[in-house]
C-alpha cells in the first residue's frame, strides 16, 4: 500500500515542516522574537524611548520574565541582554531619603502641640470645675466669699498705702532722718511687745481656768499657751506673770510655776489678739477647754475690745550671742 502525496507538492521537507519557534520567544513578554533575516540589535535601536513614572522603590512593580521551556527554544536565539537601570530609578530613592530626613522634625512639632493642647485641656477642666462649684453654692456661701475677699482686698489695699507712704517719707531728703528714727522707734516697741519689756493693749480676752481639785498639770498650761500663740496671740500674761519667748512651765498639779515665780488658782491669761480666733481655738473638741474640764475644772471665756498687759519681764541678756558686725 502506497501513501497517497498530495498533488503538485514536492518532496522533501517543506516550510510549514521546519520548526516553528516558541511565540512568546526567549526574550522578555511583550517582544517580538526576532525572525531569520532579520538583525538582532535592530528592534532595540528603532525601540522608542519609554519614560518610567518616579515612583517610590515600595511600589514599584517587578517585571517577570517569562523563560521558556529548554525543548521550545530555538538554536539561533538571541542571549537575553542584562537589565540596565536608568538614571530615573535613583530620584524616587532620593526624594524617599529627604522625606525620611523631615520626619524627626514633624515628629517633635505634633508632640509640642499635643503637650500644648493637654495643658490647655487641664486648665480649661479646672476653670469650668471652679464655676461649677460656685454656680452650685448657696447665696449664703458666695456672700460670706465675698464678703472675705473684699475683706482681704481692703487689708491688701491698706498694706500697700502704708508701705508707700513710707517710701516717701524715707526717700524725702527734708525728713530722711526724723522718718528712719520713727520707724526705729516703731520698731522697739514691737521687738519690747513680744520679749516683754514693753506694756501693750489692745482686743484679745481673758480666760480663768478654775482647778478644785488641783488636777491641772504642767502639761495643760503649756498646751494652752501654745494653742494660743497658735490662734494669734500675740502676747500674754498668766497670773501677773509675763510670757515670753523664753518663758519656762514647772511643778507639779497644784504648785505650778512659770519662771520660777508660782501660780495659784485661779489660773487667768490675759491675752491681746483677735478674739473669735483665739476663742474658737480653744474650743475645738479634744482641744484646751475640753482637756481642762475633762480634769475637773472649768473655763470661762470673756472676750473684750481692749484689755491691758501689763506685766513686764526682764530683758535676758544674751551669754553667747553678740551682734554680727560684718568684719
Amino acid at each position: 500500500m502506497t501513501e497517497d502525496r498530495p498533488q503538485g507538492r514536492p518532496e522533501g521537507p517543506g516550510p510549514d515542516d521546519d520548526a516553528v519557534p516558541h511565540p512568546f520567544g526567549p526574550g522578555r513578554l511583550g517582544e517580538r522574537p526576532a525572525t531569520p533575516g532579520e538583525d538582532a540589535e535592530a528592534p532595540e535601536a528603532e525601540a522608542p524611548a519609554v519614560t518610567e513614572p518616579d515612583v517610590p522603590d515600595e511600589q514599584a512593580e517587578v517585571e517577570e520574565t517569562v523563560e521558556p521551556d529548554g525543548d521550545d527554544e530555538p538554536e539561533d536565539a538571541a542571549p537575553e541582554e542584562p537589565a540596565t537601570t536608568t538614571a530615573a530609578d535613583d530620584r524616587p530613592k532620593v526624594a524617599i531619603k529627604a522625606r525620611r530626613r523631615k520626619d524627626p522634625l514633624a515628629a517633635a512639632l505634633i508632640g509640642v502641640l499635643t503637650l500644648l493642647l493637654g495643658f490647655a485641656f487641664a486648665v480649661q477642666v479646672r476653670n469650668v470645675g471652679n464655676d461649677q462649684l460656685l454656680a452650685g453654692a448657696r447665696e449664703e456661701d458666695l456672700v460670706r466669699i465675698l464678703d472675705d475677699l473684699n475683706a482681704r482686698e481692703e487689708r491688701l489695699r491698706e498694706q500697700i498705702s502704708d508701705q508707700r507712704s513710707a517710701l516717701q517719707q524715707l526717700s524725702s531728703s527734708d525728713s530722711r532722718s526724723s522718718a528712719a528714727l520713727e520707724e526705729a522707734r516703731k520698731r522697739a516697741e514691737a521687738i519690747g511687745i513680744l520679749n516683754g519689756t514693753i506694756a501693750a493693749q489692745g482686743p484679745g480676752l481673758t480666760m480663768t481656768v478654775r482647778d478644785p481639785d488641783d488636777a491641772v498639770r504642767v502639761a495643760d498650761i503649756l498646751d494652752a499657751i501654745q494653742e494660743l500663740r497658735g490662734a494669734g496671740a500675740e502676747t500674754m500674761q498668766i497670773d501677773g506673770v509675763r510670757v515670753g519667748v523664753s518663758t519656762a512651765v514647772t511643778g507639779t498639779a497644784g504648785n505650778l510655776m512659770v519662771d520660777g515665780r508660782p501660780i495659784t488658782t485661779p489660773y487667768e491669761f490675759v491675752v491681746i489678739g483677735s478674739p473669735q480666733n483665739m476663742e474658737t481655738a480653744m474650743n475645738i473638741p479634744g482641744g484646751v477647754v475640753p482637756r481642762f474640764t475633762s480634769r475637773g475644772a472649768s473655763v470661762d471665756i470673756v472676750q473684750s475690745d481692749e484689755v491691758v498687759v501689763d506685766a513686764l519681764r526682764p530683758l535676758d541678756t544674751p551669754q553667747y550671742a553678740s551682734p554680727d558686725t560684718g568684719d
